[in-house]
Order: C-alpha cells, then structure tokens, then sequence
C-alpha cells in the first residue's frame, strides 16, 4: 500500500525542552525537512496556529500538515469539556486537510518533568479503566464526525505507556480509537513494536518512527532517569541507526493495506546530533524499511540522500 513520509520537527526543536534548538527558525527546520525528503511536517510549537497563517508558510516549503499532538484531562474532565477543550486544534487540522490527531492523555503526566523519574508516572485503576475508555471513544466519535481520526498515542510518563496497557487501552474502547504506533516509546517501555502492530494492525491510524540507542536506554533504565534526561543523553535516533528491527515492525501494516503517514520523529539535542544530517538518514532507512515490509511510499528518492 501507498504511505507518505512525514517528519516532526522535534529533531530541530523540542517542545517539552524549548531551549533545544530553541534559537532554530521554523524556516531552517521547514527547508531541511523539504531537502531531507519528507513530503509533510507535523506541528510543533514556532508554528502558527491559524489555518490562514500557517498554509502558506507550509506551501512555500512544499510540505503538508500531518497532524498534531494534543494533550487531554479526559481523567478529570467530561466529555462536554474535553470537546471543547480540543475545539481549536479540530478546527485546525480539519482546515489544513489532516487526516488524524495525534492525542495523549496528560494527566497527570511526567514526561515534561526533568527532575522526576519515569517510575513516579501515573497510573489508572481498574475501576479507571473502563470509565476513561467510555470517554475516549465518545472523544474519538467527536473528531470522526468532522473527518479526523483520532491517534491514540501511548507515551512514555503518561498513563497508557506499556505494551499491556496499549493492549487494555484498546480492549477498552470502540473502533473509533485508533492507535498511533511508536516504536520508540513500545520499545522504551519495555515493549515489542512487531508484536503490537501484529495484535492491532487494523486500527494503527498513525505510525511514529524512532529508534532506540540500546547502550543509552539500558543506563537511563538502570538509574530511573527522567523522560527529557533520557532524550538528551541521546536515548533516541532515527530509523536505521539503533536496535529496533522497523522491517519487522512495519510489515504487519504492509499484510493490513495501511496507507496513512510515516513519521520520523527521534527526539535529540540538536546541538550533538545535527539536524539535516540525521533527517536525511532517518529518511533514507525509512524509506527502504517500508519498501521491505511492503509499503510503497510516494514519491521517489533524491541522489541527494
């Protein structure tokens, strides 16, 4: 099946850290994401919030809007206040034509905390359990109805981090929830990237590709570091350039005709790991790991790469 190859552009800046690559202009990273390969660019926080501002921006690079991460409090709001909480970014990725919502919930969550462990994260009850996925699916019908699909994104310091509670979280809600696969965060978390896609192959609307430095995963590991400690110790990397097998974990998307985005997204200190150099890897092993898995992506590859 056709994909599209998509970037984030936390790898020139990072949101949860703004003084990584805080200094970059949106236009450096836009062009080199152009120049790396990649047909579309996630959201990040230098960019404009207004359909009006944003499309030409984008168009002068030659980039589509993928999609957008949106933290919710489903575990401490309504229904009614999460849809109105999240009225703005809807509005927005439906005027730029994006087919899924990169969305997690942030209760709670540590993942932005420097000075705390990952082991302080939160975690649901069982009684939880079922409430929160009777919420996220009334949420998930919401976006459907205005032609968004929601990504689940299970996140490392957030409560839905594990390969068990992917697996809970999806028994818990309807087929509205889809899932946004990360093998970087599954493979963090102790999980098995190829095993999950296997399991719910047909509901992955959306597909993170990172990749893990097992060295650095095993130290921060062995002494509870925080999420953004881990990132900028260089936990992650792009495809191609760690221990995550992609081929494995994307041919269960090829066997299930998947042909939505696939997004480069290794989270680094920019200053070590220099931007254009890294997309242009990240993107030229993605491409051959989704030729390999029976992915067909558009486009075709520059010499430049």
């Amino acid at each position: 099946m056709t994909v599209r190859i998509g970037t984030n552009p936390i790898g020139w800046s990072n949101d949860d850290l703004p003084e990584l690559g805080g200094e970059t202009p949106l236009e450096t990273c836009l062009a080199e994401a152009r120049e790396a390969g990649f047909a579309g660019i996630e959201l990040g926080n230098k960019f404009p919030r207004e359909a009006a501002a944003l499309t030409p921006v984008l168009d002068r690079f030659g980039l589509a809007l993928v999609s957008g991460w949106y933290g919710s409090a489903l575990r401490h709001r309504t229904v009614d206040e999460e849809i109105a909480a999240v009225e703005a970014h809807l509005s927005l990725l439906h005027a730029m034509g994006c087919g899924v919502m990169v969305f997690a919930e942030t209760s709670d969550a540590v993942h932005g905390r420097r000075d705390t462990p990952l082991s302080r994260r939160p975690v649901m009850t069982d009684s939880e359990w079922p409430v929160f996925g009777e919420r996220l699916t009334a949420i998930a019908e919401h976006l459907r109805s205005r032609g968004v699909r929601m990504a689940y994104h299970h996140h490392m310091g957030t409560v839905v981090e594990t390969e068990d509670e992917v697996d809970r979280l999806m028994s818990v809600t309807g087929e509205a929830v889809g899932l946004l696969l990360d093998t970087g965060h599954l493979t963090y978390a102790g999980g098995d990237p190829a095993a999950v896609a296997r399991r719910h192959a047909g509901r992955i609307a959306h597909v993170h590709c990172k990749d893990v430095r097992a060295g650095i995963l095993r130290q921060v590991l062995s002494r509870d570091a925080s999420f953004l400690d881990a990132v900028i110790e260089g936990v992650f990397t792009v495809p191609g350039d760690g221990s995550v097998d992609f081929a494995e974990a994307l041919r269960p998307l090829g066997a299930a005709g998947y042909n939505g985005w696939l997004v480069v997204e290794a989270e680094q200190d920019p200053a070590k790991a220099h931007p254009l150099t890294y997309a242009r890897l990240g993107y030229r092993n993605l491409r051959r790991f989704a030729e390999e898995a029976g992915l067909s992506p558009e486009g075709e590859a520059l010499s430049a790469r």
